[in-house]
């Protein structure tokens, strides 16, 4: 069950990273380099061939490397906030730890008065 939450969070969390970079990042990126669209920025290897009446007769074949960069800082913004999670949710385990280690437990109690019944005796 944890697993099936986890892969819907994590479904909705790549959507949201996805957006945040594709609307907001990016397109900010983009207007510093001179209004560049990062998606349309391609090394066209070889022209379409288009025939008389206008119809294309062989694709055009490019290198989309603009689509890799963005793919790249989507990955790299969302390595990031599971490292920052990650990090957090350690600095909570540790200070967790902490606070259990000092409250002794029943246990503890139970057998400090037992200790102390038999040194007065």
């Amino acid at each position: 069950m944890d697993l099936a939450v986890a892969v819907i969070i994590g479904g909705a969390f790549g959507k949201i990273v996805s957006s945040l970079v594709n609307d907001i990042i990016m397109p900010f990126f983009g207007f510093i380099m001179g209004g560049i669209k990062f998606t349309n920025l391609k090394w066209v290897m070889k022209d379409a061939i288009i025939g008389n009446d206008g119809a294309v007769i062989k694709e055009t074949i490019s290198l989309n490397y603009g689509n890799f960069i963005q793919s790249t800082v989507d990955f790299l913004v969302i390595a990031w906030s599971i490292f920052i999670m990650i990090k957090i949710l350690n600095k909570v385990r540790r200070k967790q730890e902490k606070t259990e280690e000092k409250t002794p437990g029943k246990e503890e109690l139970l057998l400090t008065e037992i200790r102390d019944i038999l040194k007065k005796k």
